[in-house]
Formats: C-alpha cells, structure tokens, sequence
C-alpha cells in the first residue's frame, strides 16, 4: 500500500488541515497519510519546493504527494498531477511542481478532470479535487481515468548560481531559511567544487563578511568535544545533507541563528571568491 504526503501554507490553527485529511479518511479509513509540513509561509513557492524536494525522495515509490500551497480555486487554473522519479505530485498548476523538478523531466503531467463540469462545484480545491484524486492514485488508479495528459504547465525559473570567469567568483543567492535561523544558498557543492578545481583557496563573502573554510557537517565545528560549549554561537559554513552551501550559526536558533546575526534574507546574495 502505498502512503500518501500532505504539504500546505494552511498553518495548525484553521480548519483546513483537519478538512483534507477528514476528506481522505472518508474516502479511504485505512490510508497512510503523513505530514511533510503545513508551516509553509503563505503563497511561498519556492519554500515549499525547498522542503519537498528534500524529503519527497525518502518516500516509497509510487507515494502520492499532495502539495496544498497557493492552491485555491479558480476556474482558470487548473490542477495538475506530475509523475516525476517514481512518485506522484499533486498541485495546482502554479508553477510549484517546476521549482522542484528543475533538473528533472517529469514522466508524465496530467490535467485533473474531476469537478470540472459546468454543473460541478468546487469550494475547497484540496478537498473537492486533490484528496479523491490522491486517494485514486494510492489505489493503483491510473492517472489517465482522471485527467488526461497536459502539454504546458506553468514553469517557473529556479534561481540558479552563475560564475563570473572574469572575476573567478561564483554568485549566487539565499533561497531558504530554516527553523534553526540557517541560510541556505543555492550554490550547489558539485557547482563549487567544478568551478573551484583550478584555484587553492577561496573565501565566502555575503554582507560585509567573510569566512575561508566550508565544514562538511554541523558538528564539524567542533574541534574538541570536551570543549564543546565553546563552539556555540561560532559562525560557520558549511554544505548541508542537500549538498547546498549554508551560512550557520552552531546550536543557533530561529532568535539567533545566521538569519539574525548575519541580517540576510531571501533573495540577498552570496559570493564565493577564489584565489
């Protein structure tokens, strides 16, 4: 059997969360239904591809993905399903998909054809659409008995880093923020690594700052573990289990994370020089 995931920008405190997993329920009581997250910030596309594309992959194949973000109805958008690496990926066709298959080719998209005639009413898209559709798809239903296959969904340009030969620098930017206050940049380890072959030392600059060494993991930064409580709130960067450059702050916080303490933001630009 396989499990089905929910994704939103609902939040804890309404209703909606409890109503889609009510609809599901009702459809099937037996399902296996888990969280990825529903503190995705409203609307924030390209959060909510951070975050499924770095979990989607831990899921059994033909796991169903319901990803409930800027999804609300409207007669002239539709709802989409992706059938990318084994998995199915339902969402409205917002672009969403796009961002996390940015260097993947789907094997398949369909339009979802359910309560899409002129007599059909949908309130609630995750409800009246996602949740049947999902629950058809984690019954071995074929894609094809409710949609049929789509040619032009939406694609949204994934903000991807570039490197500046003449400057020997690569530029890129902060694309993520998480729980810990860690910035995440889009500067992958094998863009670094390619780009960085022929030079022997490099510096990470962002803001007025800079730093001169990459760690591999967050307890890297610990050079002697007696001495642990020294490190905390030492500044780092490191490649994180994404393989993606990021600005920490050891044993920071959401209050006092990089986030705080560096000032950046989504969007604001990282350097990497080399020499």
């Amino acid at each position: 059997m396989s499990v089905i995931t929910f994704t939103s920008d609902y939040g804890l405190v309404d209703h909606r969360v409890a109503s889609v997993k009510g609809r599901i329920l009702s459809l099937k009581e037996d399902i296996r239904l888990v969280d990825i997250s529903h503190e995705i910030q409203a609307y924030n596309l390209l959060q909510t591809a951070y975050i499924v594309r770095n979990s989607y992959s831990f899921f059994p194949k033909d796991t169903v993905h319901i990803i409930s973000v800027d999804s609300f109805y409207t007669k002239e958008r539709k709802s989409i399903i992706y059938k990318a690496n084994g998995h199915y990926f339902i969402a409205a066709d917002n672009g969403v998909l796009s961002l996390i298959f940015y260097d993947i080719q789907p094997e398949a998209v369909y339009e979802i054809t359910l309560n899409n005639r002129f007599d059909d009413e949908v309130s609630f898209t995750s409800t009246d659409i996602f949740a049947p559709a999902a629950v058809h798809l984690q019954n071995g239903g074929l894609p094809e008995v409710i949609g049929r296959k789509f040619k032009n969904p939406k694609q949204l340009s994934f903000p991807r880093p570039v490197f500046n030969e003449n400057e020997n620098m690569i530029i890129g930017e902060v694309m993520f923020i998480d729980n810990f206050g860690n910035v995440v940049s889009n500067i992958h380890q094998k863009f670094f690594e390619k780009n960085g072959v022929n030079f022997e030392n490099f510096i990470v600059k962002f803001r007025n700052l800079a730093l001169t060494k990459i760690y591999g993991q967050y307890t890297d930064v610990v050079a002697d573990w007696k001495l642990e409580p020294e490190s905390h709130g030492k500044s780092a960067a490191i490649f994180n289990d994404a393989g993606l450059l990021e600005l920490t702050i050891y044993k920071g916080n959401i209050n006092n994370g990089a986030k705080s303490l560096f000032g950046l933001s989504v969007g604001e630009k990282i350097y990497v020089e080399f020499a």
